[in-house]
């Protein structure tokens, strides 16, 4: 639901009813996993996407059901073969979704969820699917209940040691009642962090082109370049943040963890070296610079000169992005992000007409 937060939040806002189909679980090949949400509002009006349009339509007709009834309600869809009209995923995997209603009278759990997703605060959501509680479970307290107190506490507690690890999947809780009598609780979980980081130096037209693609791949983007007269945030409208300081000094007092993502675009030594040093030496999952060859021999030999080790200098991605003959500053965008997602999966970058195997992360 958190890529549909803004949406949802106008249509609770207005005071709309809808109905919120989840997938929970995958097994096979699939194109989105765990958390991925479409919701469908009272006049049949449709958020998100769950598979691709595979089963779609399926999924939508079902939501209007639950509209209808209010009973949360759990599908599985199998690619059937030998059926040319039955609903699965033509890649073959199996996916399994929860839907459930909510109306203005749905509770504040929802809400404080997507105004967290929204704001960029770490929450959990977690979901009983067979009754459709749900809770919004911060690092501390949170809202919502399944009307069982004790219930509620120890979902809480290991919904935060998901979010934690940021992680999303489906848990299983014991609910005692009475003498000998039991009831197991699915849990369904949804970990919504806090957006990873894109830190991008230098103030020049690539920039630009870089941070409209890091926003729309969902990180919190930073320009940052210590000339006023270009880091603007009217040259960077889609940057979170535009910054006015020497790269190197930034970074210094930066909190930066192992899903951040640098990219140093001032082919310039006396900006570029300084804060690659700096960067080579962090917890940065990614670490880019712009230039040419040349440019990057010379930076090389000056990082070493620095004080720079090889295993250091190895973690650095220059000349930066992929090898797609790039010319616009657009272009050049989409080849660095190409890097940055192949670099984050450890995929081959080879075009998947030449390679074997599941296409999708995490297919059998």
């Amino acid at each position: 639901m958190r890529d549909i937060a803004e949406e949802l939040l106008e249509w609770i806002d207005a005071g709309e009813s809808f109905a919120v189909a989840s997938v929970t679980r995958i097994s096979g090949s699939a194109p989105r996993g765990p958390g991925a949400a479409m919701a469908v509002r009272a006049d049949g009006a449709v958020l998100g996407s769950l598979s691709g349009g595979c089963i779609e339509g399926a999924v939508h007709e079902a939501a209007r059901d639950v509209l209808d009834t209010g009973v949360p309600v759990r599908h599985s869809y199998d690619y059937d073969p030998d059926n040319p009209f039955a609903v699965g995923l033509t890649c073959g995997g199996v996916i399994d979704v929860h839907i459930q209603r909510f109306t203005p009278d749905s509770g504040a759990a929802l809400p404080a969820a997507l105004r967290a997703a929204r704001d960029g605060a770490p929450v959990a959501v977690a979901r009983v699917l067979d009754t459709g509680a749900l809770l919004a479970v911060r690092p501390t307290g949170y809202d919502g209940t399944t009307g069982d107190i004790t219930l509620d506490e120890r979902i809480a507690t290991r919904a935060r040691a998901l979010l934690a690890e940021d992680r999303t999947g489906t848990l299983t809780l014991c609910q005692s009642h009475t003498g000998a009598d039991h009831l197991d609780r699915e849990i369904f979980v949804e970990s919504w962090t806090t957006p990873p980081r894109m830190l991008v130096f230098g103030a020049i037209d690539y920039a630009a082109a870089l941070s409209r693609m890091g926003k729309f791949l969902g990180y919190h983007v930073t320009v940052c370049d210590a000339r006023a007269v270009f880091a603007t945030a009217s040259r960077f409208p889609d940057a979170d943040d535009v910054v006015v300081q020497w790269p190197h000094k930034y970074l210094e007092d930066c909190e930066l963890d192992e899903r951040t993502v640098i990219c140093v675009l001032t082919h310039d030594a006396k900006f570029d070296v300084p804060v690659l040093r700096e960067a080579l030496r962090g917890k940065a999952r990614y670490v880019g610079a712009l230039g040419s060859r040349r440019t990057h021999s010379d930076r090389l030999r000056r990082l070493r000169e620095a004080g720079l080790s090889d295993v250091e200098l190895a973690r650095l991605h220059s000349p930066i992005g992929l090898d797609l003959h790039a010319n616009t500053p657009e272009e050049t965008a989409v080849s660095i992000a190409a890097e940055i997602i192949a670099t984050r999966t450890q995929a081959t970058a080879r075009p998947l007409s030449r390679t074997d195997g599941p296409i999708h992360v995490g297919a059998a």
